[in-house]
């Protein structure tokens, strides 16, 4: 098992440009966020995920790790081109008035006898 951690201040994603959100964000993010706060939340929990992979954001894009929502508001990770098929990764996103913080757990299946 591995986990990473983020926070980030919801205020640096008051006003980000359109270029930045299609850099960072996927389709399915982008449609989701409507406030800063979700922006920020997003942005840690993908953050978090990179640091749980052991690679940070290198040879990967912020694009390559989506975080989506269940109908109950239940935060999950999806990577299409996943290259950790071995691991599962679980996320937690919280936030405060002026922070959002991301924690992920990557765990690994026992090994076949």
């Amino acid at each position: 098992m591995t986990c990473g951690v983020d926070i980030v201040k919801i205020a640096r994603f008051e006003d980000i440009s359109d270029t930045f959100s299609r850099r960072v964000f996927t389709d399915n993010e982008r449609e989701y966020i409507k406030s800063a706060q979700n922006a920020a939340g997003i942005f840690a929990a993908k953050e978090a995920v990179a640091k749980a992979l052991g690679t940070g954001f290198n040879g990967i894009s912020p694009r390559d790790i989506e975080i989506l929502h269940e109908e109950n508001g239940r935060p999950y990770v999806k990577m299409p081109d996943n290259k950790m098929t071995d691991a599962a990764i679980e996320i937690s996103i919280s936030h405060s008035e002026t922070d959002a913080i991301a924690f992920a757990v990557r765990t690994f299946p026992p090994k076949q006898l």
